[in-house]
């Protein structure tokens, strides 16, 4: 779906043929359910109208896609490897949040200029709060994988509170920042904060 990201950075070995033709289906299914929610309504449309659109058996649907609400985001596996590879691979001297923010504007990019649907996508989770709900749940599901890599690239301790902290504020940035007028600005300001504050953190240790 748009807003949820491109694929992660990484690289993976080369799919069998099962693994595609899965793949194909979980998409095909995926491009069925938005283009129905954003004709109709997420509350208006049905599950078994996504699946006779797709092509597919009801059960074969929840197999993929275990709720509602996670037809509309299917690519978390995706944003997750992206934001880790972020602070990973980052080029050397460049702060961790600075690298977050390097890749939140690239994605937002990405996204805006590669699928017309970007925009009637964020207007659509945007009026209906239980996609609202999810996404917000799904994306700080995310806290925890970035805070590890977050105090591996940092030699801090994989429980400190402030690689926490900074993983948790670095994926709040972009919701908060698509409620101003000009969202760029507001995205490059909100991770300006949070790099000043991890550097004043990181160079007392």
């Amino acid at each position: 779906m748009p807003e949820t990201g491109s694929r992660g950075a990484t690289a993976s070995a080369p799919m069998s043929r099962r693994e595609r033709k899965k793949a194909a289906t979980r998409q095909a299914i995926a491009d069925a359910a938005l283009r129905l929610f954003l004709e109709r309504g997420f509350d208006n449309v049905g599950i078994r109208e996504i699946a006779d659109a797709a092509d597919v058996s009801t059960t074969t649907l929840f197999k993929h896609f275990p709720v509602k609400e996670a037809l509309v985001f299917d690519r978390e596996a995706d944003l997750e490897a992206g934001l880790l590879a972020a602070v990973r691979e980052r080029p050397p001297g460049q702060s961790i949040p600075a690298a977050l923010r390097e890749h939140a504007l690239r994605h937002r990019r990405a996204d805006a200029d590669s699928d017309p649907r970007f925009a009637s996508f964020l207007e659509l989770v945007n009026s209906t709060p239980a996609l609202r709900d999810y996404h917000q749940a799904m994306w700080l599901r995310h806290t925890a994988a970035l805070a590890e890599a977050i105090a591996e690239e940092s030699g801090l301790p994989a429980d400190d509170p402030a690689c926490t902290a900074l993983a948790h504020f670095a994926l709040e940035a972009p919701r908060v920042a698509r409620a101003h007028d000009d969202a760029r600005e507001a995205l490059i300001r909100a991770f300006d904060l949070l790099d000043h504050g991890w550097r004043a953190l990181t160079s007392r240790t």
